[in-house]
C-alpha cells in the first residue's frame, strides 16, 4: 500500500547516495524544491560535478557511512550495487529516515513518482513500482492539464483577492477562439484551456459543438449558431452579446468554426469590443478551408499539381478570379449556388474537365467527398443531395479526393 503525500522540502537535508545517471536525474528536481542536497558518491557524472562545483550541492567525494544521514529528512539510494542499496536502506530505517531505494521498489519505503505539472497544478503517479507505466500515465495527465481538459481553474483567491492562475482570461474580457473543422482534437490548447476557464461561452453551430455539454457544467452557452438561409441570431445581437457578458465581469469566450479572421467575421466582433472598452484575445484555429480537404486526402497544394492556392467566398463575383493551371481555387460556402458557380468559371476561362472535389461536414462521422469536373459537379452533387457545411476544390489536385460514391467517409 502506498499512501500519497506532498513534501515540502525547502530547507531540509536530503541525501543522495551514488552519483550515476539516475541520481543526476533526481537531484534537479530537490534543488528545484529548495532542498540542501548533501551527495554521497567516489565518483560522479560531469552533471553533477558541474553543480557541486557552482556550490549547487555538497559532494563528499567517498563511499556511504551510516553517519551521512544525521540530520537527513529523506535520502534517495541510487548506487548500482545491490549491497550498498541494503546498507542505505537499513541505516535509514534504525534512524526512521524516509529512504527512497531505487531499483528495489518491492523493499523501499517511498517513491519518487512520476510528475504532470501545468498552471501551477503537480499531480504525482505511482504505479505500483512500474517507473515506465508511471511515465507514460503522467504524460497523458500532463497534456490534459496543459490542454484545459481537466480544469485547472482557481478557485480560492491569494490574500489580496485576486486569482493568480498564469495565463488565465481576466474578467471582463472576451476570447475569440478558432474551434477547428470540428473535431475536439483539432482545437488549439490555449482554446481548450480558455474554454475550461470560461463563465460564458457564445457559440456558432460550426466547430467543435460536442464539447458544449461538457463546458455547460460550468459556463453558460449561448447558441447564436447560423446555417445557410437562416440567422438565428444577427450579426450585430452577436456583438452587443460579447459587450453585455463582458460588462458583467464574466469571462467569456466567443467559440467559432475554423479561424476567426478567415471568413469569421472575428475582425468585426474585436473592433466592436474595443469600441465599447473591452479587451480581447484572438486565439487562430485550424482552418476548414485547408483542413476540410486534407481530411479528405486532398492537398492544397502539391509539387506536381499546384504551387499555390486561392481561397474567396461563394458570395464574390468569381468572373474576377482568372482561370491559372496548377493553381487551386478554394470555394467556401458556395454549396446552394454549386451549378451557377461552375458555369461562372467556365465563362471566365475555367476548361470544363478541370477536376472539383465537394468534401462535405469534414473531421465529422458524416463526412462525405463527391469528386467530378466542372462540367458534371453541380448534377453529380444535387443527385446525392449534397448539402452545406462543404469546402469546394477547383484544380488538378480535387483529382486526389476519393470519391465516396456510398456516401460513407
Amino acid at each position: 500500500m502506498t499512501y500519497p503525500l506532498g513534501l515540502n522540502l525547502s530547507g531540509r537535508g536530503v541525501l543522495v547516495v551514488g552519483g550515476g545517471p539516475v541520481a543526476a536525474r533526481r537531484v534537479p528536481g530537490l534543488l528545484a524544491e529548495g532542498a540542501v542536497v548533501d551527495l554521497v558518491a567516489p565518483d560522479v557524472t560531469d552533471a553533477l560535478r558541474d553543480l557541486a562545483e557552482a556550490g549547487e550541492l555538497t559532494w563528499h567525494e567517498r563511499g556511504f557511512v551510516p553517519e551521512d544521514l544525521d540530520g537527513a529528512w529523506l535520502v534517495l539510494a541510487h548506487t548500482g550495487s545491490p549491497e550498498l542499496q541494503d546498507l542505505v536502506a537499513e541505516a535509514a530505517e534504525r534512524r526512521r529516515v524516509f529512504c527512497v531505494k531505487g531499483g528495489d521498489a518491492a523493499h523501499s519505503v517511498a517513491w519518487v513518482p512520476a510528475t504532470a505539472r501545468a498552471h501551477g497544478v503537480t499531480v504525482a503517479v505511482n504505479a505500483t513500482g512500474d517507473p515506465v507505466r508511471a511515465k507514460r500515465i503522467a504524460a497523458w495527465v500532463a497534456a490534459r492539464l496543459e490542454s484545459g481538459e481537466i480544469p485547472v481553474g482557481a478557485h480560492r483567491a491569494s490574500e489580496d483577492g485576486v486569482e493568480r492562475e498564469p495565463g488565465a482570461q481576466a474578467p471582463g474580457t472576451v476570447a475569440l477562439v478558432g474551434g477547428g473543422p470540428g473535431d475536439p482534437g483539432l482545437l488549439t490548447l490555449r482554446g481548450r484551456r480558455l474554454l475550461a476557464g470560461a463563465d460564458v461561452v457564445v457559440a456558432d453551430r460550426l466547430g467543435p459543438t460536442s464539447l458544449l455539454p461538457e463546458l455547460s457544467e460550468h459556463a453558460r452557452i449561448v447558441d447564436v449558431g447560423k446555417r445557410a438561409g437562416y440567422h438565428k441570431v444577427t450579426q450585430d445581437r452577436i456583438n452587443e452579446t460579447l459587450v453585455e457578458e463582458a460588462r458583467f465581469g464574466h469571462r467569456v469566450v466567443r467559440l467559432k468554426g475554423g479561424d476567426p479572421f478567415v471568413f469569421g467575421r472575428g475582425g468585426e466582433e474585436v473592433e466592436y469590443c474595443h469600441a465599447h472598452g473591452i479587451r480581447t484575445e484572438v486565439v487562430p484555429g485550424v482552418t476548414s478551408a485547408i483542413s476540410v480537404p486534407a481530411a479528405a486526402g486532398i492537398p492544397v497544394t502539391h509539387r506536381d499539381l499546384a504551387h499555390g492556392f486561392t481561397v474567396i467566398t461563394a458570395h464574390e463575383e468569381l468572373h474576377h478570379v482568372p482561370y491559372r493551371d496548377g493553381h487551386t481555387l478554394i470555394l467556401m460556402m458556395g454549396v446552394r449556388g454549386l451549378a451557377r458557380h461552375c458555369e461562372t468559371l467556365v465563362a471566365a476561362g475555367y476548361p470544363p474537365e478541370t477536376p472539383v472535389a465537394v468534401v462535405e461536414r469534414g473531421w465529422t462521422p458524416e463526412q462525405r467527398c463527391t469528386v467530378g469536373d466542372l462540367a458534371g459537379i453541380a448534377a453529380t452533387a444535387e443527385q446525392r443531395g449534397v448539402r452545406a457545411p462543404a469546402v469546394i476544390l477547383v484544380g488538378r489536385v480535387a483529382a486526389l479526393g476519393e470519391d465516396d460514391a456510398a456516401g460513407e467517409r
